[in-house]
Order: C-alpha cells, then sequence, then structure tokens
C-alpha cells in the first residue's frame, strides 16, 4: 500500500496528507484487487497503526457492501476466512483493539452475515461461538457484531428498502428456525459466566437481550432461570441500569392481552418481593430514571391490554387489567412527584394514558378521584422552577425543564378532561394563598401560581377565550382569580419570570376587562412603566411589546379616555435610532413595530374626527419622515461599507414602522375615511428617492417595495401616480432578484385596478420584458446553483405576469405591442411550456395559451394567430409531455398535463371541425401515430366533459413514452 498516502488517515497529519489518504481510499474503493491487500493486512497483523487498521476495515465494507457479487466463489471464500482468521488472532493479541476498530469489525461481520447467511453461510454464529467460546475478547467482537445485525436487519428507526425488507423478514424467519435457541443459550452462558467478573460484558449482552426479545419467542427469555438471574442483577450496581432496560424490552413485547397482564403482573411480583418497589429508600437517580421507564412501560401495556379487552367485550379480563393498573397507582405518583425531572419525566406516559381511562369510566371510584387529586398536587408541584434555574443565560439544562413542563402541561389538560371542577378548585386554592401574600412568597411559588391561572385558559376549553360567559361556576372563579390578580400588586415583584407570567395571562384573559373595564388602566400602567416596556430586563421589554400591542387590539374600544395619555407615555420609545449615536435604545426594531402598531390601532379605532386622526398620525410618522431624509441624504457620503448597511438597514426600519402603523386600518375604517391620505401620501413621497440610491440597493428597494405592495391596499387609486417613477427606478440597473420581486407588484396592481393602469403597462410593458430577457440571456457559471434557481424563479415571475395580464381581460397590452414584440412574447411562452423541465413554470404557460386563445383564437381574432395555434400551440402540446424530464409520476406535472388539456380543449372550442381536421390528417400523422389511436384522440378530445379528455390524455402520453 502506498505508505505516503497512509499517513494522512492520522487525524492530527497535515490537510495534504489527509487529502492525499481520502484520494488514496477512493483509488481503492473502484481497484479490482485492493481488498485483497487489505485483507491479507488484517488477516497477518501487517499494521500496527490502529487508523490503517481501520482503513483496512472500510475498504473490506465497502467490496462487501458494493462489489461482492463480482468476486468469484474463492475469492468469496477468501474474505470468510480473512474475517474469522482476524478474529481468532484477537483472542491471542497481548492488547484488545481500539472500541473503534472493534466496532467497525463488527459492522463488516453483520454485512457479511445480511449477505450470505441465507445462501453460503447458515453456519455462521455456530462458526463464530466454536472460535470465540467464552473468551472475553471473543465474547465482546460476538456481542457487537450481533448490535450491528440487529442495527441491519431489525432497527425500525433505519429506512429499508422494499427488496431489503423482504430479505431481513426471510433473514429473521431462518434464524429463528435454526439457531435462535443457540443464541439464547450463549447469552445465558455469558450472563452466568461473567455476571459477578466483567460488568462491561453483562451489559452488553443484557443489551443484546432486550434488542433480540422484540421478535424471538418469548418463552425462551421471560422463563425462571432468565428472570431470576435479571433479578440478581436488579440488586447489582454496575448492572442493574441495564437490566432494567432488559426488563423494558420484555415487557414492551406485543402479545395476547391477558398473557401480557399475567407476564406483567408475575414481574411485578417478583420486583416487589426483591423490595424494589420502595423507591423512598433508593438514592441513585440514574437507576430510578431507568426504573421509572420501565414501570411506565408496564403501566402503558397493561392500559393498551385493557383497551383491547374492552373493545373485544371481554369484562372479566379488562375487569382484572383495570385491578393491575389501579395497583400500580401509589408506585406512578411516587415517581410522578420524584424531586428528580428525569425520573417524573418517564412516567408521564403511564399517568397520561391512566387518566384516559378514567375519563371513559361513567363513575370514579373514591380511590381514582384520589389518584387523579394526587396526580394533579404533584404536576403543580413538579411545575415550579428550582433555584438553580438560570434566567438570564439559559442553557440545556433550562431547555429540558421547559420541554418537561410541556409534557406537565399535557397531563394538566388531560386532569381538566377528567375533573375539570377539581382542577379549578385547586388551582384557586394554590393561587389564592401564594398571590394574597405575594410579597414574602418565594418567587417561584407566585410565578407557579400564576403559571396555572394561565394554563387553565388552555385546559377549560372556551369558544374564543369566552371564560367569562356561559358556565357560572366556572366564569365566576376565573373572574375571582384575575380580579386578584390585577388587584393585588403583584406586577410589582421583583423577579422577570412573575412578571413576564403576569402580562401573559393578563393578555390571555383579555376578555375579562370586557367585563370589569375599570382595571384596564392599572393594566395599562404596569405595561408603560418599568413593570412593563421600561423593565430593566430587555426580555421583559420586549414581550411585553408584543403583549402590549395584543391588549390595545382587542380592547381599544375602552381605551378611548386615554388614547392620548398612552401616545405620549409611548413617544421616545418610537424613536428612530440611528446607528451612529451609539445609544442602547430600550426596544430593538422589531419591538418597535409592535409599539408603532399598537399606536396605529388606536389613532385608527378612535372616536376622534378624521382631523384629529390626521394630525395624530402626522404626529406619529412625521418624525420618521424627517429622520428618513437626513439618512438617506447621509448614505450616499459614507465610504466605510458597514456603517452604510447599517444605515440602510435604519432606513428600511422606518419604512417598516410606517408599513405597520397602516395594519390599523380596514373595510370599515379606511385610509380615507379617517382623513390619514394624505401623510401616507407624504410618507410615499419620502422613501420613494431611495429606490434611486446609488448603494445597498437591495435592502432599500425591498424596504420600498413591500412599503408600496401596502399602500396598494390602503391609498387604493391615490398611490396611482407614483407608481410609474417607482417601477422607473425599479427597472433601473437591476439583478434577477430585484426583477423577481418587483413582478408581484405589478400583478397586484394589474389585478386590482386593471383598466385603470392600462395607460402605465402598456408603457412599461417592453421595459419590463426586455429587462427580463437580458437577464436571462446573462451567461452564468456551468455549476453555479444560485444563479440557475435565481433564473428559473424570475422565469416563474415572468409567466405569472403574462398570466396576470391576459386573466385580467388585458390581453390589448401584449397586443399594442406592435407585430414583432407580440411574436416575440409568445416564443416565450412556448418555450417555457416546452424547452425548460420546470412543471409549475409549464403549468402557467399552458394557462396563458388557453386564455389568449379564448381571447384571439376566434374567426375574429388577433391577424395571424391561428396560424401561430396551428404552427407552434398545437406543436407544443405535444412536445412537452413527450420530453423525458415530464415526469407523469410527478403531482405538479400532472397539473401542467392538465392545464395542457385545457388549451387543445380550448383551440377545438375556438376552431371547430377545423383543428380536428388538422389534427387527424397533418400533425399526428406527422409523429407517427397509428391511425386508429389518432381516431380514438379526437374523439376524447370532442367529449363535452373535459375531465374525460384530462384522463385520456395522461394515458396518451403514458403509452407514448418509452
Amino acid at each position: 500500500m502506498d505508505q505516503q498516502a497512509l499517513l494522512g488517515l492520522n487525524p492530527n497529519a497535515d490537510a495534504n496528507f489527509r487529502q492525499r489518504a481520502l484520494a488514496y481510499f477512493e483509488q481503492l474503493k473502484d481497484s479490482q484487487d485492493a481488498w485483497h491487500v487489505c485483507a491479507e493486512a488484517l488477516a497477518k497483523g501487517i499494521y500496527s497503526d490502529d487508523h490503517v487498521k481501520f482503513f483496512c476495515f472500510q475498504v473490506l465494507e465497502h467490496q462487501i457492501k458494493f462489489r461482492y457479487a463480482m468476486l468469484t466463489a474463492v475469492q468469496q471464500q477468501l474474505v470468510r476466512e480473512t474475517l474469522m482468521t482476524w478474529l481468532q488472532s484477537q483472542l491471542m493479541n497481548a492488547q484488545p483493539e481500539k472500541t473503534f476498530i472493534r466496532n467497525k469489525a463488527a459492522q463488516v461481520f453483520a454485512l457479511m452475515f445480511v449477505t450470505e447467511y441465507l445462501t453460503k453461510w447458515p453456519k455462521f454464529f455456530f462458526d463464530i461461538l466454536t472460535v470465540v467460546g467464552l473468551n472475553p475478547r471473543g465474547v465482546d467482537l460476538y456481542l457487537r457484531t450481533l448490535m450491528a445485525i440487529d442495527a441491519e436487519v431489525v432497527d425500525r428507526d433505519i429506512v429499508h428498502t422494499a427488496e431489503e425488507t423482504r430479505r431481513n423478514t426471510l433473514i429473521k424467519d431462518t434464524m429463528r428456525e435454526q439457531c435462535i435457541p443457540s443464541l439464547v443459550e450463549s447469552w445465558y452462558e455469558i450472563l452466568h459466566t461473567y455476571q459477578h467478573s466483567n460488568s462491561e460484558l453483562t451489559c452488553q449482552c443484557l443489551e443484546v437481550v432486550g434488542a433480540f426479545v422484540s421478535w424471538i419467542d418469548l418463552s425462551l427469555i421471560a422463563n425462571d432461570r432468565f428472570v431470576n438471574m435479571l433479578l440478581g442483577h436488579m440488586s447489582v450496581e454496575v448492572l442493574r441500569e441495564e437490566a432494567c432496560d432488559c426488563l423494558f424490552e420484555i415487557v414492551n413485547k406485543g402479545m395476547d392481552p391477558i398473557d401480557k397482564t399475567k407476564l406483567v403482573e408475575s414481574l411485578c411480583q417478583v420486583l416487589q418481593a426483591a423490595g424494589l418497589f420502595s423507591i423512598q429508600q433508593e438514592e441513585d437517580v440514574d437507576f430510578l430514571a431507568r426504573f421509572s421507564k420501565l414501570v411506565n412501560g408496564m403501566g402503558q401495556s397493561l392500559i393498551i391490554s385493557w383497551s383491547r379487552l374492552v373493545k373485544v367485550s371481554d369484562m372479566k379480563g379488562a375487569q382484572d387489567t383495570l385491578q393491575a393498573i389501579e395497583s400500580k397507582g401509589p408506585l406512578m405518583l411516587q415517581l410522578l412527584a420524584h424531586e428528580d425531572d428525569d425520573i417524573s419525566s418517564n412516567i408521564i406516559g403511564f399517568c397520561y394514558d391512566y387518566l384516559h381511562i378514567l375519563k371513559q369510566l361513567p363513575m370514579l371510584t373514591d380511590q381514582q378521584k384520589s389518584n387523579v387529586e394526587a396526580i394533579m398536587l404533584a404536576v403543580m408541584k413538579k411545575l415550579t422552577y428550582d433555584d438553580e434555574y438560570n434566567f438570564e443565560s439559559e442553557g440545556e439544562d433550562e431547555a429540558m425543564f421547559v420541554e418537561y413542563r410541556k409534557q406537565l402541561k399535557l397531563l394538566l389538560d388531560r386532569l381538566a378532561q377528567v375533573s375539570p371542577e377539581l382542577l379549578l378548585e385547586a388551582v384557586r386554592r394554590v393561587f389564592n394563598t401564594a398571590i394574597q401574600s405575594w410579597q414574602c412568597t418565594a418567587f417561584m411559588e407566585v410565578e407557579v401560581a400564576i403559571r396555572l391561572l394561565y394554563m387553565l385558559g388552555e385546559a377549560l376549553p372556551a369558544s374564543h377565550g369566552a371564560h367569562f360567559c356561559g358556565d357560572i361556576a366556572k366564569a365566576s372563579a376565573l373572574q375571582d382569580m384575575m380580579r386578584t390578580l390585577v388587584t393585588s400588586g403583584v406586577s410589582e415583584y421583583r423577579h422577570t419570570s412573575v412578571v413576564l407570567e403576569f402580562f401573559e395571562t393578563v393578555v390571555r384573559y383579555d376578555k375579562f376587562f370586557i367585563v370589569e373595564p375599570q382595571h384596564i388602566p392599572h393594566v395599562l400602567m404596569a405595561f408603560l412603566d418599568h413593570r412593563g416596556l421600561r423593565h430593566s430586563s430587555p426580555k421583559v421589554r420586549s414581550r411585553t411589546s408584543y403583549l402590549f400591542s395584543r391588549f390595545v387590539k382587542t380592547l381599544h374600544k375602552h381605551m378611548s379616555a386615554f388614547i392620548e395619555d398612552i401616545l405620549s407615555r409611548i413617544q421616545d420609545l418610537l424613536e428612530l435610532s440611528p446607528p451612529e449615536n451609539g445609544f442602547q435604545a430600550l426596544l430593538s426594531n422589531d419591538d418597535q413595530l409592535f409599539i408603532f402598531e399598537a399606536a396605529g390601532v388606536l389613532i385608527v379605532n378612535s372616536e376622534y374626527t378624521a382631523e384629529r386622526k390626521q394630525a395624530l398620525m402626522k404626529n406619529l410618522l412625521t418624525p420618521l419622515m424627517e429622520k428618513f431624509t437626513i439618512l438617506l441624504d447621509k448614505l450616499p457620503m459614507e465610504q466605510d461599507e458597514g456603517r452604510q448597511a447599517a444605515l440602510a438597514d435604519c432606513l428600511n426600519h422606518a419604512v417598516g414602522f410606517a408599513s405597520r402603523t397602516s395594519k390599523a386600518f380596514s373595510n370599515k375604517q379606511t385610509v380615507k375615511q379617517c382623513g390619514c391620505s394624505e401623510v401616507y401620501r407624504d410618507c410615499l413621497q419620502t422613501f420613494l428617492p431611495a429606490l434611486s440610491c446609488p448603494v445597498q440597493k437591495e435592502v432599500l428597494r425591498s424596504g420600498v417595495r413591500t412599503f408600496l405592495h401596502r399602500m396598494i391596499i390602503c391609498l387604493e387609486e391615490e398611490v396611482l401616480p407614483f407608481i410609474p417613477s417607482a417601477s422607473e427606478h425599479m427597472l433601473k440597473d437591476c439583478e434577477a432578484k430585484d426583477l423577481q420581486e418587483f413582478i408581484p407588484l405589478l400583478n397586484q396592481i394589474t389585478a386590482k385596478f386593471k383598466a385603470q393602469v392600462s395607460p402605465f403597462l402598456q408603457q412599461v410593458f417592453m421595459p419590463l420584458v426586455q429587462a427580463i430577457f437580458e437577464v436571462l440571456a446573462r451567461p452564468a457559471e456551468e455549476n453555479d446553483q444560485n444563479a440557475a434557481l435565481e433564473k428559473q424563479m424570475l422565469r416563474r415571475s415572468y409567466f405569472a405576469f403574462l398570466q396576470t395580464v391576459a386573466g385580467s381581460g388585458m390581453s390589448e397590452i401584449i397586443g399594442n405591442q406592435g407585430v414583432e414584440n407580440v411574436e416575440r412574447v409568445l416564443f416565450t411562452v412556448i418555450q417555457g411550456a416546452v424547452d425548460f423541465p420546470d412543471p409549475i413554470a409549464q403549468k402557467t404557460c399552458f394557462i396563458i395559451l388557453s386564455k389568449l386563445v379564448e381571447l384571439w383564437g376566434g374567426k375574429d381574432g388577433l391577424v395571424g394567430f391561428a396560424d401561430f395555434i396551428y404552427k407552434h400551440m398545437v406543436p407544443a402540446c405535444f412536445l412537452a409531455p413527450l420530453k423525458p424530464t415530464f415526469d407523469l409520476a410527478d403531482a405538479q406535472t400532472v397539473l401542467a398535463l392538465s392545464e395542457c388539456a385545457v388549451t387543445l380543449k380550448t383551440i377545438h372550442l375556438k376552431r371547430g371541425p377545423e383543428c380536428i381536421q388538422y389534427l387527424q390528417q397533418e400533425y399526428l400523422p406527422s409523429l407517427q401515430v397509428a391511425p386508429e389511436i389518432i381516431q380514438e384522440f379526437c374523439q376524447a378530445l370532442q367529449q363535452p366533459d373535459s375531465k374525460v379528455f384530462k384522463n385520456y390524455l395522461k394515458i396518451f402520453f403514458q403509452r407514448a413514452k418509452p
């Protein structure tokens, strides 16, 4: 082998050597006899370097996986012998191989097994066991190989082809018949031999038993000698976690429900007799987490058995199983309430399913009611933050607790389904206790009390958040708690988690303030002062900005008396903060968007006159416009690119803020009715010059374009005078992406204003089309996928524009462009339908063609159009589907074909018998279509039901394609 290249296998080698090693590996993979060199090196132990040994196994693995069938019978025998020789040598070596080599060797053995076991190597396991016996190194490799076989043949997480699945089923069936009893015997021997002397091998063996038990005869494992041995392992510290997992797999095995109940119960008896249910004495939390998972498995297995027995009306079996489930109640509750979250989390599935059973029972016994209450109390206790939770810098532990809280929330929802009254009463008790004495209560107790009130909002169903009407008991309990919350002063609590929970809950129950509006001023003050938008924590300020806008949107009708006060209090939060002033603003740009929106909602929905609304909106937007003009003048002078980008971002934010205020308008409160047209026209006047700024074009154009989209909706026809100059700027020096994003603006204008914008579209049509053609014609690197994708998206946008123009009944815009231009455009549509393998664009092109045939295809249509139909359109309807890239198994392509059928139907509709004659006598014969198929095709085309023809066309092309 190339010694220089092998040096690059070492992870510490320099990049050139590593590159050479990679190239060498690729070379050996393709070589005819490299595997032989590697096999010999392994069998004879030629190399001592671990990375070279690993490399040899990789070459061998590649040979077995991809080129094994090319080997002769003698060569295949040599591979088998090599592996067995290597295995034998492992028993004698002074030192065992590194773990990564043993794992790779096990994968290679497993590959050989799946390749040869059913044909040339039925004695695979016999041969391996004969070599390894009970030698610890041999046993280690044997067990690793079994786990690798499990990964290849059984593991459900690995996606297999249908062929591999069939092969794997055959392998398992053959193993069950021929060797599983011997394998089980070998596992027992290994466990028996090493349980006291080699914990690593014992744990490996238990893992193998757990992996295989799901598909072998359970009686081979679930018998006295195995179970007694496993129970023995449950009291050995180094073995018990693995033994627990093994028992979990045994319990999880699919079987008859009555047998499953018996199995679980017999296991429980022996575990209980061994003292394993007394978990208070247990200090090893890692073991208890596994034990909790085992109890969870037992509980869920029994619940599945109960459901199946109820389904087949075996009431006696169901009753016995329910008793078995109930008997696990005390243990389930202890584990759920355990202070370690992993232990608690592992039993939640059982609790959840147990509550589901109770939900189905007509009456609950006292014991069941008591269990429900105990689960409730445990959930409330476990929802509480602990002292270690780091609110300032949330890491992995914090993320895990948040995830765990979500699981607990599902339990709470399920509790609400079983006993809503009980849950409401329990939350009320906890809430009142904590909130009435919040000043001297730990933050976590106060937070969880408010959190529980918040969670009731989802747990107790109410249509559109109407919690404060309907069910009197529920409404008055929630109303009492909300009143307590907003009058208690708890929003002054110093901990961020409590303040955030306060605002979240106030907004979740915003309908409470419709019932008791007298509390709105207090809550508004909390939002506006140091508790909310001016809190010392950026996290609180940010979340409060969003919640404040939600609060205002719901309750603005009740705020008319405070509008100007609110606007003056938030004025400084609405300032645009340019990058150069170095001042750290209280709110981020994203947060400010919500405040601008809230301000807009307050002004637009106020009871003021149109004049007053206009004045307030001017006060809101004029400072933005003034800052915008100053910054825009500054931008071209700025030399530093980083500062340029920061200024452009700032300008963009100004446009975004103005845009966001316009969201407050509606059909009932239009810009015109509120007297605000002038302000937004001023904004347009201020922002449009940014389109001709020579630097940072992409960012600025994107912002102004978005604002124009909003203004088309808000200002209606008042926006039209601004469109021509905006378009002119946007079509200058543009890239594919600019055009692609400009076209939707034109589509919006075309679809909305139709004839009103016809003169403008006539004027802009060809410049736009030429700009598109010019960008599409630019050469790009052959493998530049980004450029290719941008061109594809631009093509789609171009065709979407043509579709909008034709579909808005404005085909004259295309028709009036002069014969040459019209032809040029039509040819691009034909090209789009046929030449580019993009079914989305092809579909649009066929829609355009259908529309144009409908408009111009009659006897009095556009001069020369009938010729175009026969020379180009009809052929396009055949050439496109006949392309090898037109994949009839793809859903998008089938939609394109459906539009192609519509095009042919429309041509037939407009041209009548002449079209059939052309197909029968000229076009289809030129494609060498058989006369009877031509007849069949024309009959299908003449069917009145277009569905018939669409289905036929698909079959026609399926037959026509090789």
